[in-house]
């Protein structure tokens, strides 16, 4: 599994668009992507919270790029190598989460 930090995100996106569309797999909890959410432009974001990844794994592509994102990297590093477990063979995960984002790419992303 690959490792990005946010501000190297768009260096792996292009990377990734030469695979496939690009997916950042948000694994936080509802609430939470109300509080603060990004948009990259380039790829599609699914809001999927961690717990539900076992019921909805039919809904992600094993081939598709996907990065997981969480609040602090923890929960999308887990959720990372679930799916690696599952035979998906393009999974990254974001470093930091998206309270990385907010000091690295965006400060515009709330802070919680």
């Amino acid at each position: 599994m690959q490792q990005v930090s946010p501000s190297q995100f768009n260096d792996w996106l292009q990377q990734a668009a030469s695979i496939g569309q690009p997916l950042v797999l948000d694994v936080r909890e509802t609430w939470e992507c109300q509080l603060a959410s990004i948009a990259p432009a380039g790829c599609e974001v699914l809001i999927m919270p961690m717990q539900t990844i076992p019921a909805r794994l039919m809904e992600l592509d094993k081939s598709r790029p996907i990065a997981c994102l969480c609040h602090h990297g923890g929960r999308s590093m887990q959720v990372a190598l679930f799916l690696e477990q599952q035979g998906f063979s393009n999974i990254t995960n974001i470093s930091g989460g998206i309270h990385a984002w907010s000091n690295q790419v965006d400060a515009s992303v709330p802070v919680y």
